[in-house]
């Protein structure tokens, strides 16, 4: 029997505890476990880098949650991406990238994977005609998408995409951090790997860091896992409990994210001090269609563009009050950003530099009124 999203989220991976019938999965606090002899470790556990009761059940759950083979953990959103490049890549391969990606994937690209060797090309991931031009035959391994993106929510047709990688020998990897696997299911549509920062909304308290991995296919799941042990990664059981903690919530937190942000986007669409409001859930979004299709609903992430300018917009960031000034997302505090400055600075001179007037939020689930007056102020 297939359950229904929140079912998994509350059930997968996390059974009542076998020795005591404690519902919540315990912490594994430990670094090693007694063996019952040389060569016997009990049901496979040995050294928690290779494995750990917590960090499992969290896995088993995000693989659940995305329809996907093999679900891994790591410490961070960019060391999940790392240890993918470093496994499915080697030097004098090829990647396409979005053009308007995550400044922190962008470095990785741009100044550690390329010096080792990896190529890249930035590429407009809302046209599948662009993305097939960046494709570089014989030596592009992997099509990277982020839909949305970040910052400026563009939207990527994952089954278009996936064709034109997969007629390339390339996989297609799908980071869906903004969307939450609540919203969208990459796999679904032909996606190979989905890639998570759990710190945003999959965590969505703002006091965990972690990242993951879930594959369509089981053989390069367990590839990826071996890299997951010898390259070492991980997250700590802490920090996977805290995650699995937040995932139980995950459907109804989304929920309230995209009430909330209809309200802020149709409030600010139109607003005299905004010049535009970037959300994919408005019908003049360029990718509003494509969304409909693959996602559940629109998130609650906006960006929109100052009429004032740069200065305007730095000036709303720091005039917010219930909009936390901060970098990050997917939390059920509210925050606003200036991704020039901030989550995106090392962008600035590159191909993806993202606009200076351009403002994001990652809208919570505050009452939304209260919200609505904190931006009112905030734009002067």
């Amino acid at each position: 029997m297939r359950h229904g999203f929140e079912t998994l989220a509350i059930h997968a991976g996390q059974a009542p505890e076998a020795r005591t019938g404690a519902v919540i999965p315990p912490i594994y606090q430990t670094s090693t476990y007694a063996q019952d002899a040389v060569g016997a470790p009990r049901e496979g556990y040995e050294y928690s880098r290779s494995g750990n009761p917590t960090r499992d059940a969290l896995q088993e759950c995000l693989a659940a949650l995305e329809g996907g083979q093999v679900g891994l953990a790591f410490a961070s959103g960019l060391a999940a991406e790392d240890t993918l490049l470093r496994t499915v890549c080697k030097p004098g391969d090829h990647v396409v990238i979005p053009n308007d990606a995550y400044g922190g994937s962008y470095r990785l690209f741009a100044k550690v994977a390329e010096r080792w060797g990896l190529a890249y090309t930035p590429a407009k991931v809302s046209d599948p005609d662009a993305v097939r031009a960046a494709i570089r035959p014989g030596a592009t391994r992997i099509v990277w998408v982020e839909t949305p993106t970040n910052p400026l929510l563009g939207i990527a047709d994952i089954a278009a995409l996936a064709a034109v990688a997969h007629d390339a020998g390339a996989l297609l990897v799908v980071d869906n951090t903004f969307a939450s696997p609540y919203l969208q299911q990459p796999i679904a549509f032909g996606a190979d790997v989905v890639v998570h920062s759990t710190t945003k909304y999959v965590g969505g308290h703002s006091d965990v860091v972690g990242g993951a991995l879930v594959t369509a296919d089981r053989a390069l799941g367990e590839e990826l896992r071996y890299h997951q042990n010898a390259m070492g990664a991980i997250n700590g059981p802490f920090d996977a409990w805290l995650t699995l903690r937040g995932i139980k919530t995950l459907g109804v937190r989304m929920d309230r994210h995209c009430d909330n942000a209809e309200r802020i986007a149709a409030y600010l669409d139109g607003h005299a001090k905004v010049a535009q409001v970037i959300y994919p859930g408005l019908p003049s979004h360029p990718g509003h269609e494509v969304a409909a299709k693959q996602m559940r609903r629109f998130g609650g992430m906006i960006s929109f563009r100052a009429a004032g300018g740069e200065e305007h917009a730095v000036e709303i960031c720091n005039r917010a009050r219930l909009f936390v000034l901060a970098e990050s997302l997917g939390g059920v505090e509210s925050l606003i950003e200036h991704p020039g400055r901030m989550t995106h600075a090392s962008a600035a001179g590159s191909p993806l530099e993202v606009p200076g007037d351009l403002v994001r939020l990652s809208v919570g689930i505050e009452t939304v009124d209260d919200l609505l007056a904190d931006l009112e102020q905030a734009l002067g």
